[in-house]
């Protein structure tokens, strides 16, 4: 329970990586609250699956591409948890293809989400937290290797996540709160299944020849999110099965 009486807030909770993490705090004794944009039914569950624990759980419907909804759940949280120890940026898409089919409208749509809305919320966020505060990202393993094409837009996007990591650390070290970045590589979710098409082509670049589980990426915003992590800030971590290496 190395969360209990901590305030948490996840964006893009209802899915994969998101759902892991929003979980994971709230079964360690956090308060959580998730955004979540269209998945209804998703976000239903998942609060009604946490019921069994003893942690407070907080659906807040916000879509990340709106700068004022992100503000207005990061104020929400606050407001009905008591407060915001720990920020989790993880609404996220996955625009692929060749470069020249990227329309404006899907690179304003994937920056908005992927670099805005992260700048936004952090930025809410740094009003309630005080020393021992957390904003984790979660970025991928593009943001550091491109071995083929069609990924262009979302390796940019995802990459842009470092500078403001770096950037924000430098700004906020003195107060007493970490920024970093957790960068997955393939990991078994609905929007990259272990058994879908792209599956050999994936494993073929890593070391770890399996795709990661949610869960584990979620052990590792865990672990930057808890006290053992204090002096770590600024870092990238990668948790990505040695595709980078």
């Amino acid at each position: 329970m190395e969360f209990q009486g901590k305030v948490a807030l996840v964006t893009g909770g209802t899915r994969g990586i998101g759902a892991a993490i929003v979980r994971r705090l709230a079964q360690r004794g956090a308060a959580v609250a998730f955004t979540y944009a269209n998945s209804d039914q998703a976000a239903k569950d998942l609060f009604h699956g946490l019921g069994t624990t003893d942690a407070k759980v907080l659906a807040i419907k916000a879509d990340s591409r709106d700068p004022a909804a992100v503000r207005a759940a990061v104020a929400q949280t606050a407001r009905e948890l008591g407060g915001l120890d720990i920020l989790v940026n993880s609404a996220g898409v996955f625009p692929s293809g060749p470069i020249e089919d990227a329309t404006l409208e899907e690179i304003d749509d994937t920056l908005a989400i992927h670099a805005k809305a992260v700048f936004v919320a952090s930025q809410a966020a740094l009003a309630h937290m005080g020393s021992g505060g957390r904003i984790i990202s979660i970025g991928s393993c593009f943001a550091a290797r491109v071995p083929y094409g069609g990924v262009t837009l979302y390796a940019m996007s995802k990459s842009a996540l470092i500078g403001f990591t770096k950037g924000l650390a430098r700004e906020v070290g003195s107060r007493g709160i970490t920024v970093n970045i957790v960068d997955p590589g393939s990991t078994d979710t609905d929007m990259n299944p272990a058994d879908g098409p792209a599956v050999s082509g994936e494993l073929a670049l890593m070391a770890i020849k399996r795709y990661a589980q949610a869960d584990e990426i979620a052990a590792a915003v865990g672990y930057l999110a808890g006290p053992e992590s204090r002096f770590i800030t600024g870092a990238s971590l990668a948790i990505d099965g040695g595709f980078s290496a």
